[in-house]
């Protein structure tokens, strides 16, 4: 997770992480910054409330696992769930994937090939420990 610092221009900047499309202009608060990404703007922000809403209907998932214990369920109805709860975060880690993709290794293709490199690598690592779950 990343901290932000408001910026005198009422902008956020983050450290690390990833950040949003290209702007249209680029606020005046940073004169280093080129893209929205310099400025701290994570890939997924236009669609926060949604992740924030399947994440909460992820969390529902697991709390009906902790009842189904607590009220004896036959195992296998459980097991049911428990493979339905990976699912929804699978698919969840996927689309935040694909995010990272186009915003921040659509970035880093500005910014050349070093940045390239240094963002593939990034998300290969994501991949393979997206693969060992």
């Amino acid at each position: 997770m990343s901290t932000t610092d408001a910026e005198p221009d009422g902008t956020t900047a983050a450290a690390g992480g990833c950040h949003g499309a290209e702007p249209q202009g680029v606020p005046q608060g940073d004169p280093h910054a080129v893209t929205r990404h310099d400025l701290g703007i994570h890939g997924y922000a236009q669609q926060k409330d949604a992740h924030i809403k399947r994440l909460r209907r992820i969390e529902g998932q697991i709390r009906g696992l902790q009842r189904m214990l607590e009220e004896d369920v036959y195992c296998i109805d459980i097991l049911t769930q428990v493979s339905a709860s990976t699912k929804g975060l699978q698919s969840f880690g996927l689309q935040l994937l694909e995010e990272h993709l186009r915003h921040c290794v659509a970035d880093a293709a500005v910014k050349g090939p070093d940045a390239i490199d240094e963002k593939v690598k990034e998300a290969t690592k994501a991949i393979e420990r997206m693969l060992r779950t």
